[in-house]
């Protein structure tokens, strides 16, 4: 009852209100579907890029420990390669250590040749490898554990069957793998008790093939992360290492080292990967040669948790966009909807004879089409009213025609490339240089730049200084020397032409022939210094002083501005610390310094 009351009520009769429900209804379905698909497709991008992180990681661990296998097999791979090793190594084992030892020391003399020490062998193999704990060595004949370990020590062990079980350990592990540290050789090595895992290698005599022991090297489990850093911010779950007996060697989250993995019988039953006790993913790697297994296991809800902010982000997009699509229409279709019942407002008032009714409604659309014919029908019937005009909409101009007095940049460069056109076309190439440098240098003074550099000022001078060269000829010349690496270093703008200029104007001297000018900059740390000197006139101290004093002064003299600018400009920007200092003598000229912070070119300095 209360749904047919409400359609009755708000959409029976109503057009616009059916047109925004069916639109909704769309709406809503089709961002929910276009959501649906997109969750679906890069939640499962998510899922496999973590799989595959997760695949990568245990390729490392697997690599990196086979890699320590690899090693300990080359270790027993090079004494059999190297007949005298081979031979020491066998005498070694079979025979007490005080034998080994004569044995060396008559082999020394009789042959008068140094052979390859066993014990020296194996301590350098432990030096080179800072991974190794310790590398033991059991002489199955002698029933002793020769140790080496990382602190450079060298321990004799005896392990005899009625007092130790290493015996049998040895008897039991004649094989080479990668397993679990024994606790009873560990015990008997005296090693400490952290994490470490073994790799097991048996020693035969090279001639008659008997086994006469066994090599027995611990690595540093700890170690094992160092395989995996680059994907250990971005790791799921845990990362195992098993060895074959299912002892776990290595575990990321160290629920299981030292324990037999309890989900051992249903991995074996896993090719690659798969799903352990319906909750966990795993995916593992088996290396034949060594005996063990790298196992990820990532529990499915740890998994769904990386593309919780995903499944988020696209609700709360969806929701703005539903919000959206429905209430923007909305609002158009209200809009409509209140025109046209306007329209029918002032229908009824024509109709009841109110002729002056009128519907201000100025757009364009179709109601507004409506609109103006029905207020020309009325204009039409009703004589007291003047037609209405049509209006004109008129475009006001969107800018004003501001700072009217201000040369046009391009009117001006125009202008001097006809005049220099004209000036080459006459002969007059010093003039067309002339020109051509004044039109440059107007150019860089007039641009605005984000970022001025000293190499943009010092280009303004050199094109300052090119125009009074070509004028004086041979009577001025000027050099700039700088090191192109401070190019790039922060300058003011107009920091120095304004003190050339002042040098042309009231420094040279043209009665002469070697009227020389210099501009030196140098790096001198947090300061950079530009140092103009010239051999003009010079001032009197009198005035030199005058013109220290006007520098330094608040008040705004009348005169001096270009030098006064400069300073003040300086000081402004930088500090105290910076600005420009005046050294003269008549006669000999004059030479300013002017100094500048040690900065990398910024936003220009206009100031």
């Amino acid at each position: 009852m209360m749904i047919r009351s409400i359609y009755r009520n708000y959409f029976k009769n109503n057009l616009f209100m059916k047109i925004i429900l069916v639109f909704s209804v769309i709406t809503i379905v089709t961002i929910i579907t276009f959501s649906y698909l997109m969750f679906k497709f890069m939640s499962e991008s998510a899922v496999q890029r973590q799989l595959d992180i997760q695949k990568r990681a245990i390729e490392s661990v697997s690599n990196y420990i086979g890699g320590k296998y690899n090693s300990v097999q080359a270790m027993v791979r090079d004494i059999y390669r190297d007949s005298e090793l081979a031979s020491n190594t066998s005498y070694f084992l079979e025979h007490p250590y005080q034998d080994y030892v004569r044995y060396r020391l008559d082999r020394y003399y009789t042959e008068n040749s140094s052979l390859t020490d066993t014990v020296i062998y194996f301590r350098n193999q432990v030096e080179d490898n800072p991974d190794i704990r310790s590398l033991l060595l059991y002489s199955a004949d002698q029933q002793q554990l020769y140790a080496f370990g990382n602190d450079k020590q060298f321990k004799i062990i005896p392990t005899n069957a009625a007092r130790s079980y290493v015996p049998d350990v040895m008897y039991q592990q004649d094989s080479a793998n990668v397993a679990a540290a024994n606790i009873w050789v560990r015990k008997a090595a005296g090693l400490p008790d952290t994490p470490m895992y073994s790799v097991r290698v048996p020693i035969n005599n090279n001639q008659s093939l008997r086994n006469i022991g066994q090599l027995v090297v611990y690595f540093d489990t700890d170690k094992i992360w160092n395989s995996m850093a680059f994907y250990k911010q971005e790791l799921k779950g845990s990362i195992l290492v098993i060895s074959a007996n299912g002892d776990v060697l290595f575990d990321s989250s160290g629920t299981y080292y030292g324990r037999k993995y309890p989900y051992n019988e249903q991995l074996n039953s896993i090719y690659d990967s798969g799903v352990l006790g319906g909750k966990t993913i795993v995916t593992k790697l088996t290396q034949s040669q060594g005996g063990f297994t790298v196992l990820s296991a990532v529990p499915k809800q740890e998994l769904a948790d990386t593309y919780v902010g995903l499944r988020n982000t696209i609700l709360t997009i969806s929701i703005i966009c539903i919000f959206f699509a429905i209430m923007i229409p909305s609002l158009f279709i209200s809009n409509f909807a209140k025109r046209m019942y306007g329209i029918i407002r002032f229908t009824r008032k024509v109709r009841g004879g109110d002729l002056a009714a009128r519907i201000a409604d100025p757009r364009e659309d179709e109601l507004g089409q409506i609109s103006r014919s029905f207020n020309e029908m009325l204009d039409e019937l009703n004589q007291y009213i003047e037609r209405v005009y049509k209006a004109e909409i008129k475009q006001q101009q969107t800018e004003l025609v501001a700072l009217q007095a201000r040369i046009n940049p391009h009117f001006l460069y125009n202008t001097l490339e006809v005049i220099r056109m004209r000036a080459v076309s006459q002969g007059a190439r010093d003039v067309g240089e002339m020109i051509y440098s004044l039109s440059v240098l107007f150019k860089s003074l007039v641009q605005q730049k984000k970022i001025y550099t000293l190499k943009d000022e010092l280009e303004a001078c050199r094109l300052y200084l090119e125009l009074f060269r070509i004028r004086y000829k041979d009577r001025f010349n000027y050099k700039i020397v700088a090191d192109p690496a401070l190019f790039g270093k922060s300058a003011m703008k107009l920091s120095l032409q304004p003190i050339i200029e002042n040098y042309i104007v009231h420094g040279i001297r043209t009665d002469r022939d070697d009227n020389r000018l210099t501009v030196r900059v140098q790096d001198e740390g947090d300061i950079i210094t530009a140092v103009i000197q010239d051999n003009g006139k010079g001032i009197e101290q009198s005035r030199l002083a005058e013109i220290r004093a006007a520098l330094e002064s608040k008040e705004e003299p009348g005169e001096m501005f270009g030098l006064r600018s400069v300073h003040s400009r300086l000081r402004f920007l930088y500090g105290p610390a910076y600005g420009i200092e005046i050294e003269s003598r008549p006669g000999e000229g004059t030479t300013i310094v002017v100094r500048y912070p040690n900065r990398e070119g910024s936003d220009a300095e206009n100031v």
